[in-house]
């Protein structure tokens, strides 16, 4: 199974349902809380190319953006076999 990160926010809707659509397909993942610490979005911000919003995601060490780039993955059948990729 791929290595899946999901950096996110507590009060974030967004970061919810990204990790709702993961545990929906049952896919184990690391979350990396952003909130109260400027040194860990730092690095997210780094790792994202600059992105600032979370969640940020990412699978096997590459970035495949937010919430919505997560879905439209999902909607275009390409989502699980990202998933299905070892680390």
């Amino acid at each position: 199974m791929a290595k899946v990160e999901v950096y996110s926010s507590m009060w974030c809707p967004f970061c919810y349902r990204a990790k709702q659509l993961l545990k929906k397909k049952g896919i184990a993942f690391e979350e990396i809380d952003v909130d109260g610490d400027p040194k860990v979005r730092a690095s997210m911000r780094e790792r994202a190319g600059g992105r600032h919003t979370v969640p940020q995601i990412f699978i096997n060490d590459s970035g495949i953006g937010g919430c919505d780039d997560l879905y439209a993955l999902d909607a275009a059948g390409k989502l699980d076999a990202l998933l299905r990729q070892s680390a």
